[in-house]
């Protein structure tokens, strides 16, 4: 599959819930010990990350943010 297929497949197969960016700050907090802003953005930086991680990290980022 070309990576614009993947990219416009998760793109458009479900929206970012806020339910989605809880339970992603509760497992980044998990992985970087309770730094959830610092975490999302080390894994911002990840080479194979895909587009859909790419947007709910930025949500992620952008609740936490606030």
């Amino acid at each position: 599959m070309s990576r614009l297929i993947a990219f416009l497949r998760d793109l458009w197969s479900r929206p970012i819930q806020p339910r989605d960016i809880r339970a992603e700050a509760w497992a980044l907090g998990s992985r970087h010990r309770g730094e959830v802003l610092q975490g999302a953005r080390a894994e911002l930086g990840a080479p194979d990350i895909t587009w859909r991680r790419t947007l709910l990290l930025r949500a992620v980022i952008a609740t936490h943010d606030a």
